[in-house]
Order: C-alpha cells, then structure tokens, then sequence
C-alpha cells in the first residue's frame, strides 16, 4: 500500500469548504514517512494565487489525498485513501527538494510554494 501510494503519479487533494462542501483538485505530490506534501506550482496557469484548497485548510485541516489505478481488467484496481490533518507553510525547502526529484516538470522550473503538509493519521485501501 505504501510503495503504490509513494509510487503514485497523481492524486486527488479533498479539503472541506467553510460550508461544509467537498472540495477535491488533482495534485502532485510526495509521500516521506507518514506525510505527504503537494507544493502550488507556477507551471500550470492559476486563476488566483489565493487558492480554494488553502483556505479551506486553514479554516478545517481535514484533509484527504485518494490515488487510484484502473485497468479495464477490473482484477488489477485499486485505490488508496490517506486522512489525517493538514497545514499550509508559506514555504518548505526539504518538501519542495522532494517533489522535485519527483516530477521531471519540477527539475526545469521548481514549485514556489506554499507547501501543503499532510500528516497521514489513517490509512484506508481496496483491495
């Protein structure tokens, strides 16, 4: 569970609005130990820096990151969930080292930040 969450290409970020609506973005991300980080890159093109995703995290810090693998061989599916509690840090150079190593994208052009701190708490998977 832990080498295909780590191994994971692309995950989907949930957060809680402060209407209590879900409010889930595809990430890229980096599992080390039991946190993940996912760090706002300047690659993508954003609407505004003040993104939904932080604020919902600095108002409710419950957090989840689902990843998944679909096959039309329905034996090969999975699916990984991690919840726990999350943090935003205006930055975090060790995270953004990580990701970087990660993702060929990152290594031309590193994310900025800020850095979204996911301490796992739970783990749930199927199969």
């Amino acid at each position: 569970m832990r080498r295909r969450l780590r191994d994971a290409r692309v995950g989907r970020l949930a957060t809680v609005t402060a209407d209590g609506r879900p409010h889930v973005v595809p990430c890229c991300f980096v599992l080390d130990g039991d946190t993940v980080y996912t760090a706002v890159d300047d690659v993508k093109p954003k609407a505004t820096p003040a993104l939904r995703r932080l604020e919902n995290i600095a108002a409710n810090p419950a957090t989840s990151l689902l990843v998944d693998h679909y096959e039309e061989d329905w034996s090969a599916l999975w699916w990984i969930r991690v919840d726990g509690s999350a943090i935003v840090l205006p930055e975090h150079p060790p995270a953004i080292a990580l990701v970087t190593a990660k993702y060929d994208q990152y290594r031309r052009r590193p994310p900025p930040g800020p850095v979204v701190v996911l301490e796992i708490e739970r783990w749930r998977a199927w199969p």
